[in-house]
């Protein structure tokens, strides 16, 4: 029994283990060192990327911010801050901490370019997801800080597609582009919140690489400091990072009591405020009041009623809460009543909208599948008509041909045809051309490449 439980204790270090693939650290360290500098094409990458990332933002569409979070070069200087932390290399930190200075400063101004000269200023839920950041990005970063130092050190997963997967779940370029249109409209909440978000985002991925190379992969210090200087170093980075942490944990406990408090709420009015003929069409909540306002549309409800409903609010665990009915019946001329349908008029011709652009987008996919089938279609209607004119011939296909360049990758607009003719056996010359004519003729294609073949594979020139 004995025996078997050293096995199965062998057999799971053995498996946690990570040093058998660990690369060699000068090669982990030079790699790291490279993606720390910002100049020249490095930094065009990124200025670019953050005019990406600023119109995701903008348009309210989650696959380019994607795209611009996987090229965005802005992982390498704090990877390399923490690695500089680590071993104790205090040159590559102070070149790591310039560079991210300069690429933080490059993000910003370039955001807020962007911001000032788009038409369109209103914030998006992509956007707003960026003001208030929580413990929870905390944790985020941590565990994509570790993943990302661990996939950099490892030999079959330094080429993986960690790195990119860190780059999407830490999300550094749109808290900065939400900094940008922060400055640029004025909304200075916006810019603090997102700074706030880009700084956890920052010091907690380079505190899990610090975690990962001193402590994890054991790095071999670069440079020998003593007992004293070690836990000094140490008591900085713990007095950062508690620093950076606790105004998130008040921002989550505010979160989640919001949460609870609008579950309870919504449970509420779906329990109490059940009403013949009258329903809650809108309401709102003032946490900092405990207070709710729902409004009633329908037959009037006498202040009995409402009163009753006010005494079951214990029952739902909103103790202390107040409730405030505004009434509107079919004959009101309410102000609110009226901004809440003009609200939903806009909420509608939004959803109008953007079902129109993607019945637009459909359509004109439909249009490119039926151009591309059209051809086989028209194959199968003259076949009969070609067999009838030229005996010999056995089958007829026919497509859209596209052309590729050797010095350009890119595919060309398909604009010529290509018809393949077999036939069972060799077709003289003159009647070759009359086919090709005749085809060209009844087609109707301007550019309709013509390939004859007999049944053994030869082709009829």
């Amino acid at each position: 029994m004995k025996e078997d439980s050293l096995s199965l204790s062998h057999r799971l270090r053995r498996l946690i283990n990570m040093g058998h693939d660990k690369a060699p650290e000068e090669e982990i360290i030079a790699g790291i060192e490279e993606g720390v500098s910002f100049q020249g094409a490095k930094l065009w990458i990124l200025v670019l990327a953050i005019f990406v990332a600023s119109l995701g933002l903008n348009t309210n569409s989650t696959a380019v911010i994607i795209g611009a979070m996987l090229i965005s070069p802005l992982m390498g200087p704090i990877i390399g801050m923490g690695l500089g932390v680590g071993v104790y290399d205090f040159s590559l930190l102070k070149r790591a901490f310039r560079n991210y200075l300069v690429a933080t400063a490059f993000s910003v101004v370039t955001a807020t370019v962007y911001f000032l000269i788009t038409p369109i200023d209103e914030a998006q839920s992509e956007l707003l997801a960026r003001t208030s950041p929580t413990i929870y990005d905390v944790a985020i970063a941590i565990c994509g800080g570790l993943a990302g130092i661990i996939a950099l050190s490892s030999r079959s997963q330094r080429t993986g597609n960690v790195i990119p997967g860190v780059a999407i779940a830490t999300a550094l370029m749109p808290p900065l582009c939400t900094v940008g249109f922060g400055i640029a409209t004025g909304n200075w909440f916006y810019a603090a919140g997102a700074l706030y978000l880009y700084l956890i985002n920052t010091i907690f991925i380079a505190l899990s690489t610090f975690v990962g190379v001193a402590f994890i992969m054991r790095f071999r210090k670069q440079t020998m400091i003593n007992k004293r200087r070690e836990k000094q170093v140490h008591r900085y980075i713990t007095t950062i990072a508690l620093l950076t942490i606790v105004p998130s944990l008040f921002i989550t406990f505010h979160i989640v009591q919001q949460t609870i408090y609008e579950e309870r709420v919504q449970q509420f009015i779906h329990g109490a405020l059940v009403f013949d003929n009258t329903q809650v069409i809108d309401h709102s909540i003032d946490l900092s009041e405990h207070s709710i306002r729902v409004m009633l549309f329908g037959e009037e409800v006498d202040s009995a009623q409402i009163e009753e409903a006010r005494k079951l609010l214990p029952a739902y665990r909103l103790d202390g809460s107040t409730l405030q009915v505004v009434q509107a019946s079919a004959n009101t001329k309410n102000v609110e009543l009226q901004t809440l349908i003009t609200k939903q008029s806009r909420e509608k011709e939004r959803s109008a909208e953007l079902l129109s652009i993607a019945e637009n987008k459909t359509h004109k996919v439909e249009q490119k599948l039926a151009a591309y089938q059209e051809p086989e279609v028209l194959a199968r209607t003259i076949l009969p008509e070609l067999q009838l004119l030229f005996p010999q011939v056995a089958a007829l296909s026919m497509s859209k041909g596209a052309t590729v360049s050797l010095t350009d990758s890119a595919l060309s607009e398909a604009k010529e045809h290509i018809a393949v003719v077999q036939t069972v056996k060799p077709m003289q010359r003159a009647n070759v051309r009359l086919m090709r004519d005749w085809l060209r003729q009844r087609t109707a294609y301007p550019e309709l490449r013509i390939v004859v073949t007999n049944a053994s594979g030869e082709r009829n020139n």
